[in-house]
């Protein structure tokens, strides 16, 4: 059955990460041809897009960044070349494409290359793959990297269709947010269709030594072939989950829902493409138990890439609804108490994060003002666990079946539309509060949404599951040895609970009687590494060095690196064995990563 939405007028919002002006001149369909060069790291080719001029305007603004634009023709590529000139260089936003149009020009025609050093694009060696065999390519289009490997208008509330020719090594497959292939062919040619709407950062790409395995009519793994069985046990349970989101919220509207599971210097735990998720190799613990990412990135396939956020001034509204729903499917199917637990470590994250930017900062409020900064700094807990907070005081407030209500048809109604916070404000009073006397004033929506930190009237969470922890926690403390704790049935989250309960400070030998019982250093859960970690460096305790190196040079998820570097440059001599290790790492890093650490540590 077909879900293409059908067409509507759009409304933009102003939004200061994007030069674009869609209000004049919007796009709506996207042909692209690009051929990837491994040898030279360059995508090269041509971009078409269809136009709507809304203001009889003279010309089209498009967003860049290090791209090498070499002609615009106006319509295909048959058409004439015209005038075309970039701006001034920003460092986040790029430049702006002013393009010479017609009133009568209805598709412009881009012929570009993109550069070795462009942002979305992470070029891997063989070495730096499972397989060690063929080299890959992934890219990273949020928040406003799209802009580096195509000229679009790079703005959460622009939303076009397209469809894509790639060609690429013959030994290897191309992916895309789109209509994929299961296989490779002989050619090396590969076309892609997305018929859905999307905005330019779900834009995406991946090209390497890949295969598929089916896991429902409607589900299915991509990953090195080395990865594949791992991953598809890994994930037996993906067509549960599509099951479960479709039960609370309504249909799935992008028809195939898969998984890339990509090498490991991806720099975050999931990407939400549509069609194709792209998650980090770290969530491969063996027992399913890190799978709450991929519900995660199920959820976004309503909260985000079917209704998506304005502006990334608005992100809340993406990542918050997302989180709530994760956690509701987590729920569904395996109970409250894991649910809770989730809850209880989302909240402890959201705490932490409050208090390392301040309890009175604006940046702590859920409605940013990230104007004149890179986007990626309201990437944090504050959207997602604060914006989940939220939910579950409403819930609190007025019920789970109210609430479920309410979701359900909010992305029923806006469904291939942004939304930004004000009309949020005004259509959850219009549907929910204002409905119950005396609600509003029991929400506290605006100190939600406008002030900092946590409103008073935010529930308490608590975790049966992770009081059992604390009670083990506290018999170690009392001197029972490590080795008699009653652990045998915990999962990565209790004793991720349980690592992070460590009192402050415990000297090597504390830490060396809790790794003979546990065995933490050779763990093979990244969750539980990333917990571990911090303490074996806090300690110097040298038996979990080696591990440490393994890690930061192999993992690249941003995640987990930020604490470790942090806790590096807390010890002394701290500054000089970070700059070691990220010398050695930095090469396996995406340049979301390494934005971060070459501030963070220096540049090495």
């Amino acid at each position: 059955m077909s879900t293409t939405p059908a067409p509507t007028t759009p409304h933009f919002m102003p939004d200061p990460h994007s030069y674009s002006r869609p209000a004049e001149v919007s796009v709506q369909h996207l042909s692209l041809h690009l051929a990837v060069d491994f040898e030279a790291r360059t995508l090269a080719g041509y971009a078409t897009w269809q136009l709507v001029n809304h203001s009889r305007a003279t010309e089209l603004v498009l967003d860049t960044r290090n791209l090498d634009i070499e002609a615009v023709l106006l319509g295909d590529l048959s058409g004439t070349q015209t005038n075309f000139s970039l701006g001034e260089a920003d460092p986040v936003l790029g430049q702006r494409l002013h393009i010479a149009i017609l009133l009568e020009t209805e598709q412009v025609t881009i012929r570009y290359r993109t550069t070795p050093g462009a942002a979305a694009l992470q070029w891997l060696t063989p070495e730096q793959t499972a397989g060690r065999q063929h080299p890959f390519l992934f890219t990273q289009s949020q928040a406003i990297l799209a802009r580096t490997w195509i000229p679009c208008q790079d703005s959460p509330g622009v939303r076009f269709t397209y469809d894509a020719h790639v060609r690429v090594p013959v030994e290897l497959l191309a992916l895309m947010s789109a209509e994929n292939p299961q296989a490779r062919n002989a050619s090396g040619e590969y076309s892609f269709r997305m018929a859905q709407p999307i905005p330019a950062y779900l834009m995406a790409l991946a090209v390497g030594d890949v295969a598929f395995e089916p896991l429902s009519t409607r589900t299915g793994i991509y990953a090195e072939p080395v990865t594949l069985p791992v991953a598809t046990s890994e994930f037996q349970d993906l067509e549960n989950m599509v099951a479960a989101a479709e039960a609370l919220y309504g249909h799935y509207r992008w028809d195939q829902y898969d998984l890339l599971v990509l090498p490991p210097s991806f720099p975050f735990g999931g990407m939400e493409n549509p069609r194709l998720t792209f998650v980090t190799p770290t969530i491969l613990a063996g027992d399913r138990s890190l799978t709450s990412l991929v519900a995660h990135e199920l959820a976004h396939s309503w909260s985000g890439n079917l209704v998506t956020n304005a502006t990334w001034n608005d992100f809340w509204l993406n990542e918050g609804f997302t989180v709530y729903f994760e956690r509701r499917i987590m729920e569904n199917l395996y109970g409250r108490s894991y649910s809770d637990m989730l809850q209880v470590l989302g909240h402890t994250g959201l705490q932490h994060t409050i208090e390392e930017l301040g309890p009175e900062s604006k940046d702590t409020h859920l409605h940013l003002d990230l104007a004149g900064r890179d986007p990626d700094e309201g990437l944090n807990d504050i959207a997602y666990e604060k914006g989940d907070y939220l939910l579950l005081t409403l819930e609190y407030l007025v019920g789970r079946p109210a609430l479920d209500t309410f979701i359900k048809e909010y992305f029923a109604r806006h469904s291939f539309q942004s939304m930004d916070t004000n009309s949020f404000v005004a259509y959850l009073r219009r549907e929910l509060l204002d409905k119950q006397p005396g609600l509003e004033e029991k929400l506290q929506l605006d100190a939600w949404v406008n002030g900092p930190g946590i409103p008073a009237v935010a529930p308490p969470v608590s975790s049966t599951r992770f009081e059992a922890v604390d009670a083990a926690l506290q018999h170690w403390q009392q001197g029972t040895p490590a080795a008699d704790l009653r652990t045998t049935s915990w999962s990565s989250h209790e004793w991720v609970h349980f690592l992070h309960g460590l009192p402050s400070g415990l000297p090597s030998e504390k830490l060396a009687e809790l790794d003979a019982a546990f065995n933490f250093t050779q763990s093979g859960n990244a969750e539980i590494l990333a917990a571990w970690f911090p303490r074996t460096i806090a300690a110097g305790y040298s038996p979990a060095d080696e591990a440490l190196y393994q890690f930061l040079t192999h993992v690249g998820r941003r995640k987990f690196l930020t604490p470790l570097y942090k806790a590096m440059l807390a010890t002394p001599g701290g500054l000089e064995r970070a700059r070691q290790l990220y010398a050695a790492a930095r090469p396996n890093y995406h340049s979301v990563a390494t934005s971060t650490f070459d501030t963070l540590v220096g540049q090495v």
